[in-house]
């Protein structure tokens, strides 16, 4: 089976043959994969093996492998105080056809289902538990050191990009200067979360950010559901409240209400409600430092 494709487009994996890919995982990890378990995403296939252990395989770009390269997983494995699936294994490729690399993660199997898609439609039935259970991983996660940048949507975060995003979308006459760097997952959504047990999956993008990034990553992902982003704002209320974490959920607003974002994306109207309030905020005079 030809995997070849043609560089000038991208390549989803939820349509793009990926047997022979598959195959390879398989010999390498000495592993059979359960056909019936299999997850295909625009950018990963997941599947679980005979030894009850879960492969994680994606495809990135030449141009999207940073000078930290691309072990993202493992190095999420030293992480304390997280809940996370043990990572046991890997395997990188070039691929011969094109430029681009592949990787296969092997792991344990998670605790529960991905809470939903990235972005849910209906509100998920979630304990106070679990979201002590979120509380305690993500601020574990920022008091921890890295020498690592997060790369969100594979793109490696700068100060640069949140200024050109905010910038892009919305007005310029506010600073944009970001004070408190920490770790973050940086595509925390409700697909890279398990319930009814929480645990934390998909460690590829992390390192450090600008703070408040995954909380405003999430609340983008729930605008859909009023009462849930309210609750995601409410639990990481720190964040939301600080000037850093205003700029983040300006930042994810940005990619709802951007040049180039979905016209018909449901989050437009209350991601632009929140845009304005916190905009107006940031123009106001108390705001400078």
């Amino acid at each position: 089976m030809s995997l070849s494709v043609s560089t000038g487009r991208a390549v989803d994996l939820r349509v793009r043959p990926v047997d022979e890919v598959l195959d390879r995982v398989e010999r390498a990890f000495q592993v059979r994969l359960d056909a019936d378990t299999v997850v295909r995403k625009r950018r990963s296939v997941g599947a679980r093996t005979d030894r009850h252990t879960w492969v994680r395989v994606e495809r990135r770009s030449l141009d999207r492998i940073g000078d930290q390269g691309w072990n993202g997983t493992e190095c999420a494995a030293r992480l304390e105080n997280i809940a996370q699936p043990a990572w046991q294994a890997c395997v990188v490729w070039r691929d011969p056809d094109e430029p681009a690399m592949w990787r296969a993660d092997e792991t344990d199997l998670l605790p529960g289902m991905p809470v939903g898609t990235a972005v849910l439609g209906e509100a998920p039935q979630l304990t106070d538990a679990w979201w002590q259970d979120l509380n305690a991983s993500l601020d574990a996660l920022a008091a921890h050191h890295t020498m690592r940048v997060a790369t969100p949507d594979t793109v490696t975060i700068t100060q640069a990009l949140v200024t050109e995003s905010i910038r892009t979308a919305f007005s310029d006459d506010f600073d944009t200067t970001v004070e408190q760097w920490a770790p973050a997952h940086a595509d925390l959504n409700w697909a890279n979360m398990t319930a009814p047990a929480f645990c934390l999956f998909d460690w590829e993008d992390w390192g450090t950010a600008p703070r408040g990034l995954d909380s405003a990553t999430l609340w983008a992902s729930s605008l859909v559901v009023p009462t849930l982003a309210d609750r995601v704002r409410h639990e990481r209320r720190r964040d939301f409240e600080s000037r850093d974490g205003k700029l983040m959920t300006l930042f994810a607003c940005s990619r709802i209400l951007g040049q180039y974002a979905d016209p018909d994306d449901p989050r437009r109207t209350p991601a632009g409600v929140e845009a304005g309030r916190i905009v107006a905020h940031l123009q106001a005079p108390s705001s400078c430092r």
